[in-house]
């Protein structure tokens, strides 16, 4: 595999900020921190307990795999990692699971290849007791065509380091799935690097776990990439979901869209979406939109949602973001409940569309109607009675 190479940082120096870190595989620039740190003052540090300080594990998850030809999945070194180009470690967690995953598993969609059938990965932890550490690595190789879902069952306290490599003409379609057991605990860091014209859309869905925090990051490898990133989270009573994403526009005439919804239901649910956009000197003829929108189910949730953009340059075409937190919108529920929909069926509705717009955009029916099954169960906590379309999926 012939890494990609990093142009845009040959030219661009490294931009520090106390919204995002820099990025290094060197575990002393990632100290322990201490919960007054900007990117680390929501998080509740007591749960992340063996994640932090650094002590190795015998514990791993299980892999489960469907791999459509010719695409392959092999053990590389650490050192073979890192000289493949992947992102650097943004913080704590992301490096300690490279200096502590014993290599990492590099799954390859080989160049040209355009795949019918998606790429099907599955980890399953069965130890929430021990720290785990993993890194996994996926290529895909120039003008290829492919939809990955990663995603993650069972129990676990787990660091991971997670980076998408998109070369060239490349058109990549990443779904990451939490769908944790409740007293699992994951941080980790996922970073994609967009080649030349390439088009990646990511979807990354957070439903279970007792903690989640995930740090999403993106950088162009040449001009005309473009990014699209979508996610839901549904939090419940005394669970942690945080997603930060950081989208650096190193790169002329480059593209980005992010939009992230998320429900929280029941005493102490607590969602975190951090979005930052940075734009450098050279990213002129640039577009990029981020949006958060939160949905308040009960009383006693707290949403915290920060979308920040750091601008260089003002020969752009746009930038633009938004956030949005609120209970149900009244006008929604009148407008359903003066055409006879009972007052939970219209609530289940609104939700139901919130979510839907989000889901529908995965491109895989399977994940597909197994999310919308998911916040169909999430809804029977403060609704109580379950949908038609819920029982038919169980």
């Amino acid at each position: 595999m012939t890494a990609i190479p990093n142009v845009a940082e040959a030219v661009e120096p490294t931009v520090e900020s106390h919204l995002h870190p820099v990025a290094s595989f060197d575990l002393a620039d990632h100290p322990v921190p201490g919960g007054r740190e900007e990117v680390w003052r929501f998080t509740p540090l007591r749960r992340l307990r063996g994640l932090l300080d650094g002590a190795p594990s015998d514990a791993h998850l299980t892999w489960t795999t469907t791999l459509p030809a010719p695409v392959t999945v092999r053990e590389i070194s650490t050192d073979e990692a890192i000289a493949l180009g992947v992102p650097a470690p943004v913080d704590r967690p992301s490096a300690l699971a490279v200096a502590n995953g014993g290599g990492a598993m590099l799954v390859e969609v080989p160049a040209g290849a355009v795949l019918d059938e998606p790429v099907l990965i599955e980890l399953n932890g069965a130890d929430a007791d021990h720290a785990t550490f993993g890194q996994v690595v996926f290529c895909v190789g120039a003008n290829a065509a492919a939809t990955i879902v990663l995603r993650h069952t069972g129990s676990a306290r787990y660091a991971s380091s997670v980076s998408v490599l998109v070369a060239e003409g490349a058109n990549l379609n990443f779904v990451g799935l939490q769908d944790w057991a409740d007293d699992a605990v994951h941080v980790g860091h996922v970073g994609l690097k967009i080649g030349r014209d390439a088009r990646v859309r990511t979807v990354t869905a957070s439903l279970g776990g007792d903690l989640v925090r995930l740090v999403e990051t993106a950088e162009y490898d040449g001009p005309g990439g473009e990014l699209e990133q979508f996610g839901v989270y549904f939090v419940d009573a005394g669970q942690h979901i945080e997603h930060r994403l950081f989208v650096d526009h190193n790169a002329p005439h480059t593209r980005s869209r992010v939009d992230y919804r998320g429900a929280l239901q029941g005493k102490g649910a607590h969602s975190v979406w951090v979005g930052d956009v940075l734009i450098r000197k050279v990213a002129e003829g640039i577009n990029t939109y981020e949006t958060n929108k939160n949905l308040v189910l009960t009383d006693g949730c707290r949403a915290d949602s920060v979308p920040n953009l750091e601008i260089e340059t003002g020969e752009i075409e746009g930038a633009g973001h938004s956030s949005t937190t609120g209970r149900f919108d009244d006008e929604q529920l009148f407008y359903l409940r003066s055409r006879g929909i009972s007052e939970d069926e219209a609530r289940r509705l609104v939700v139901h569309g919130f979510f839907a717009d989000i889901i529908r955009r995965i491109g895989v029916p399977d994940v597909e109607s197994r999310l919308l099954a998911a916040v169909e169960k999430e809804l029977e906590v403060i609704v109580g009675i379950p949908s038609a379309s819920a029982e038919e999926a169980r």
